[in-house]
């Protein structure tokens, strides 16, 4: 099979090696090393799943190594690795990489939202027609979606990465943009948020 480029729209797969003990920490707080662990295992399965058939080009990029053989088909996604100090500087150096390629329509996504799925992904480029930035509120405060049609540095820069002002100061930052925002999905990175979702329901304490 051979990689297909779509040189207009381009999906930011990121995600973290998974590794035990060092995924899902705060998960692992509460339900252990190995659950956490099977857990991000399906949510990477279903991140896969749902980017596998989208109509854009698609790099996945590694937290600390790239990986040749794993889930991600070499046939369908570019294998990058992240790079940069913080989760800011990280998701910039991509978005950089990206229209330094030539690529009009840039989305990233993390690897953590179950309810996340292809439609969502679809409806976000599309509405790049019209707006200059999308983004995709996380129920967190944080965001599991962020598009764009040029690169903004400011969006990067003086966040408390994790925590539930992200989605503001973004907005902030974007003020006189014009911004549209998407549904408000649910990622899973405490045990609260697993309680929602059938698939995780073996993983909950009775």
């Amino acid at each position: 099979m051979t990689l297909e480029e779509n040189k207009d729209r381009l999906l930011l797969i990121f995600t973290r090696n998974p590794k035990l003990g060092k995924c899902k920490t705060r998960l692992a707080a509460t339900i252990g090393d190995q659950a956490a662990l099977d857990i991000y295992m399906i949510l990477l399965r279903h991140t896969a799943k749902i980017t596998k058939g989208l109509n854009c080009s698609k790099e996945v990029y590694y937290s600390e190594e790239v990986s040749e053989n794993d889930l991600w088909d070499k046939g369908n996604y570019t294998k990058q690795l992240q790079e940069g100090n913080d989760l800011g500087e990280r998701m910039y150096n991509a978005f950089k990489s990206g229209f330094k390629k030539g690529y009009k329509k840039i989305i990233i996504i993390g690897s953590d939202i179950y309810d996340l799925n292809s439609e969502t992904i679809d409806e976000a480029f599309a509405e790049m027609e019209n707006a200059d930035f999308v983004i995709g509120p996380a129920a967190d405060g944080g965001y599991y979606l962020l598009g764009m049609k040029a690169l903004n540095n400011d969006i990067f820069l003086n966040k408390n990465w994790g925590t539930e002002t992200v989605l503001e100061d973004t907005l902030n930052d974007l003020n006189h943009k014009k911004v549209k925002l998407l549904q408000i999905k649910n990622d899973i990175d405490v045990y609260e948020d697993l309680k929602e979702f059938d698939i995780f329901q073996s993983f909950v304490k009775i």
